[in-house]
């Protein structure tokens, strides 16, 4: 049973950074992963997307140059790095995979249908 595992949420003030983690039970090395958020009463929206073949990265505008995804070396484990962090950044945060391989240098999609495993969540919570 494939399984990703949520952990790095937290309550934190306006400017704070806090380092979300995946834990996953595949090796994602030639798939499109992504960290999602849904805050209450919003569609889920994909934040962060990763080619892991080749490491090309997608963001939100909203979180360009403050959010920042990777994996580690032995694609299991994926990352979001989160600076200057705003109060509209409350969230649930999922982490998600897309299990069909990509090619290298393939742009994912931010779109959620795309990506068929998922964890169950980090909460997030920025206040001012």
């Amino acid at each position: 049973q494939v399984q990703l595992v949520e952990s790095g949420g937290g309550s934190v003030q306006t400017g704070g950074s806090l380092r979300l983690s995946c834990r996953t039970s595949e090796h994602y090395s030639r798939n499109c992963m992504g960290w999602f958020r849904q805050a209450p009463g919003k569609e889920r929206e994909g934040v962060a997307i990763i080619n892991t073949f080749g490491g090309g990265t997608i963001y939100a505008d909203s979180v360009k140059g403050r959010f920042t995804i990777s994996q580690d070396n032995a694609k299991t484990t994926l990352y979001l790095q989160m600076n200057s962090l705003k109060p509209e950044d409350t969230a649930m945060y999922y982490c998600a995979a897309d299990p069909r391989t990509k090619s290298y240098g393939y742009v994912c999609p931010r779109a959620r249908d795309r990506y068929d495993h998922w964890g169950q969540g980090t909460q997030v919570t920025v206040s001012s």
